[in-house]
């Protein structure tokens, strides 16, 4: 009789346990879906979760892309630099934002070039790195589209019947290097004096710096420099008044790592592009977690260590995600992609991908930062964030 009163004592137990687990992953997973309307077409919730024993606060903006406009925007409206993402928020009269692109973070003059593609308005400002997933911002006159795909892209020119791809794009040269420079970039190129450099014009060579550096970028055109090879090369070709063609490519293979369909996808993500900014890796893909760290040259230690984050969306309803996790601190542990992915996911994700994070991740909404940045000094300057704006009614 003991045995069978115990039986049914441990039948009820099991029976409370199980009601209070469902109790709780029914307020878990509610607590995600209490989005409230803080300005027409924008939600906001903020969430906490535990995940692998630790508690993890998410800030999270649902977006009807019908009602609001994404702009990418670098830091300083240049090519360089660093600004604080509620900083070029404000300035551009934005009611929400968050961080966007990886970048350079140092103490030098190029602090905050970007670490991969960046197009802003339809016009590049870096080049690619890696094949990396990138986010795809298009503007029409009353949506607007967002789509995520890996991307090969650069510029190239052509100087009589010799073609160049250029090795970067406003960015530092190197001893064996051809970099563009454009009026993005500053009033000069910032180089040393061991270099060639051709300023174009209207199509055509206007002036020929050899040995000097630091070249003046004309308002209208740009600067071809040269290092190494490149410039022996290019002083035997060049001429005052010699013609250059110059223009944006789009590599229509992936390599090993992606298929075909990859180079399709790419395509279309990029046909009318007005903005495109980096980030590392894909996370979801066609509403199935696929976290493409090893064919975008990331780290395994980058996928599962819990950091900081910040990462966008496509939801099935046709919204965009914006999410920042915060990390570092005993408030809240940080979170690793795959368990990041997993909760994208719940939320009806059909495609996602990871921007920069750790101290960079920052989420402003309604004049004020609303996550806890994890440096010790706040909010981090970055390079470029996406911005929300209402769309004006007509």
């Amino acid at each position: 009789n003991m045995k069978s009163y115990l039986n049914k004592q441990f039948v009820k137990i099991n029976f409370l346990v199980s009601l209070l687990c469902v109790l709780c992953a029914s307020v878990i997973n509610s607590s995600a879906q209490e989005f409230k309307t803080v300005r027409d077409g924008i939600e906001y919730a903020e969430v906490t979760r535990d995940i692998a024993g630790l508690n993890v606060n998410m800030n999270l903006l649902r977006l009807d892309l019908t009602k609001v406009r994404l702009d990418v925007h670098h830091a300083m409206d240049a090519a360089i630099g660093t600004e604080k993402t509620s900083s070029i928020a404000t300035r551009h009269g934005a009611f929400a934002a968050i961080n966007a692109g990886f970048f350079r973070l140092d103490t030098s003059i190029w602090a905050g070039d970007a670490a991969g593609v960046l197009q802003i308005d339809h016009r590049l400002l870096s080049e690619s790195s890696n094949n990396r997933t990138a986010i795809f911002v298009r503007n029409w006159g009353s949506y607007t589209e967002v789509s995520f795909a890996p991307i090969d892209i650069g510029s190239s020119f052509q100087l009589g019947k010799h073609d160049y791809h250029f090795t970067g794009v406003n960015r530092q040269r190197s001893d064996e290097d051809v970099i563009e420079y454009t009026p993005a970039f500053g009033r000069t190129t910032l180089t040393g004096a061991k270099g060639l450099e051709f300023v174009v014009s209207n199509g055509k060579i206007i002036t020929i710096n050899d040995g000097q550096g630091s070249t003046e970028i004309p308002p209208k055109g740009y600067v071809i420099s040269a290092s190494g090879k490149y410039a022996e090369e290019l002083r035997a070709l060049g001429k005052i008044g010699s013609k250059v063609n110059s223009f944006v490519y789009v590599a229509h293979r992936m390599g090993k790592a992606f298929p075909n369909v990859e180079s399709m996808r790419t395509d279309s993500a990029f046909s009318g592009a007005e903005d495109i900014t980096n980030g590392v890796p894909q996370l979801i893909k066609n509403s199935k977690i696929d976290i493409t760290w090893e064919q975008e040259k990331s780290s395994k230690s980058f996928v599962e260590t819990r950091h900081p984050r910040t990462a966008v969306a496509n939801l099935k309803d046709g919204k965009f995600l914006m999410i920042t996790v915060d990390g570092r601190s005993e408030a809240s542990g940080g979170i690793g992609l795959q368990d990041l992915a997993e909760y994208l996911l719940s939320l009806g994700a059909t495609d996602a991908m990871n921007l920069d994070g750790g101290g960079s991740t920052t989420m402003f909404v309604d004049g004020k930062v609303v996550n806890h940045p994890s440096d010790k000094e706040g909010e981090r300057k970055v390079s470029d964030a996406i911005l929300v704006t209402p769309r004006k009614k007509h």
